[in-house]
């Protein structure tokens, strides 16, 4: 008897990179997989079925393939959340912290309405701060963020009690413990 495959199924991981003792989750088989895609795209999606939402905002960049897809399956319109520079038009920027130092994400300043509700997609919530970064965007332009959905969740890094604290409900696929 075959069991179904699930997202997580689809993922690969993969030892000590970007560096020594973190094990990387590749969505990229995930992505190459229609069956993946298409599974993962649907549960991403399947708790805000019903919901408001005028716009999914998609962080740079696996959650531009992903949020894309969810936009396109709820018929709404698609913002991309980009690193600072890569926007042609009038921007407003948020600074969050990495590791080591500071990243800059942006969006157009007319990317959404007051009053809009927005979906954030990306692939995977790890300390949280560029979903920080996107929710603060999104919030200063008077938009509400719904909430937040990610394939993958790594609950140890603490990006999910974060969101949770700024009051955004966070729906994850899978989760891996560790780093």
């Amino acid at each position: 008897m075959n069991a179904q495959k699930t997202v997580r199924d689809y993922i690969r991981t993969i030892p000590d990179f970007p560096h020594e003792g973190i094990l990387f989750r590749d969505v990229t088989t995930l992505f190459q997989d229609p069956r993946g895609f298409r599974l993962a795209v649907d549960q991403l999606l399947s708790p805000y079925v019903g919901e408001t939402i005028d716009a999914v905002a998609g962080l740079e960049a696996r959650g531009f393939i992903l949020g894309g897809a969810v936009a396109h399956q709820l018929s709404k319109g698609f913002i991309p959340v980009r690193k600072e520079g890569k926007l042609p038009a009038a921007t407003i920027e948020q600074a969050y912290k990495l590791e080591y130092g500071e990243a800059i994400v942006e969006i157009h300043d007319d990317a959404v309405q007051a009053g809009d509700k927005v979906l954030i997609v990306d692939d995977l919530l790890a300390t949280g701060g560029t979903a920080e970064a996107g929710i603060k965007l999104i919030e200063r332009l008077g938009a509400e963020v719904i909430g937040c959905a990610f394939v993958i969740d790594l609950p140890d890094l603490g990006g999910r009690a974060k969101l949770e604290a700024m009051g955004v409900p966070v729906h994850a696929i899978c989760a891996y413990e560790g780093l």
